[in-house]
């Protein structure tokens, strides 16, 4: 247990990080649901715990007071700490976790890295490369190196499972075939992407499994 002079010291410091600085003379009850979510996170806080458990700690807030639990659990993520965040919004999932945990129907069906994730049910980063003049049958002359995926009168799109080893080779072989290049970019590949991607094999495979159970 923390002395209470130290317990009093570390809310009103976490209170004012947290933007409840102007709100210690008011009772719970008047709140608004935004400042309930952050004071449940000042209490998880409190005694500075090794792992801190966060079920949808934005949820309701306006978006300032969002950021603001957002930037602190990024700040949280450099302690020896481990923060397991359960939350149904993706794009925040993405910008917080280290790992993500997928779970449908009480499984969880998919567990890693967002860079693994996207890998191994989107596929691997896809990029694109756009130039100043047409492209005059530069997607065959790449085979050996990429494998192009779309492509249009300036701009294709190639498969690229290690961005960093190939793409330097497509940019030799493009500029010595004197073709000159606009970008070359990666498009993004999102959690939603993934997340879809994994509803559908999962959706896939339970249909499987209860025709043979029919059967």
């Amino acid at each position: 247990h923390l002395p209470p002079s130290v317990r009093q010291a570390r809310a009103e410091q976490l209170m004012t990080r947290f933007g409840l600085g102007d709100a210690f003379g008011k009772r719970v009850g008047e709140y608004s649901k935004g400042m309930k979510q952050k004071l449940a996170l000042v209490r998880s806080l409190l005694h500075d715990p090794p792992v801190l458990l966060l079920d949808e700690p934005t949820s309701a807030m306006d978006p300032q007071s969002a950021k603001l639990v957002r930037d602190a659990i990024m700040e949280l993520r450099q302690d020896k700490r481990t923060i397991v965040l359960t939350t149904h919004n993706l794009t925040e999932a993405e910008a917080l976790a280290d790992n993500i945990g997928v779970i449908r129907r009480g499984r969880i069906v998919a567990y890693g890295d967002m860079a693994s994730l996207a890998t191994r049910f989107v596929g691997p980063p896809l990029m694109e490369l756009k130039t100043s003049q047409s492209l005059n049958g530069l997607a065959k002359d790449l085979a050996p190196l990429v494998k192009v995926v779309e492509n249009g009168e300036n701009w294709l799109r190639y498969e690229a499972s290690n961005p960093a080893e190939i793409n330097p080779q497509v940019l030799r072989r493009v500029l010595g075939l004197g073709i000159d290049v606009i970008t070359l970019s990666q498009l993004t590949q999102t959690l939603e992407d993934v997340y879809l991607q994994i509803v559908e094999e999962d959706e896939g495979q339970e249909k499987k499994s209860h025709e043979r159970t029919v059967q």
